[in-house]
């Protein structure tokens, strides 16, 4: 029900992919971000920064794998949303 609706929002497989992605990376930078801007607190703190962003990321790769089994089943995994949308009008 809950992929139904992301899809039919138009939110796609490759967006939670790319979500999930750049998860990954923020976690890196926040991290980063928490050692240069937070010197005192030490590695303990950048590091609980660096966990709890890249917390995110499986849960959007578990999202892009439900969407993109969706779109199997409804033959729209190459589609684009302006071809669905093109789609919805015509039928």
């Amino acid at each position: 029900m809950v992929i139904k609706k992301m899809h039919d929002m138009g939110i796609r497989s490759e967006h939670a992919y790319t979500a999930a992605l750049a998860s990954i990376g923020l976690s890196v930078a926040t991290w980063v971000a928490s050692l240069r801007v937070e010197p005192g607190t030490g590695l303990a703190r950048a590091d609980r920064w660096g966990i709890f962003i890249g917390e995110w990321a499986p849960t959007f790769f578990g999202l892009g794998v439900a969407l993109s089994h969706y779109e199997q089943q409804e033959g729209t995994l190459t589609a684009s949303v302006h071809e669905l949308r093109e789609q919805k009008k015509a039928g």
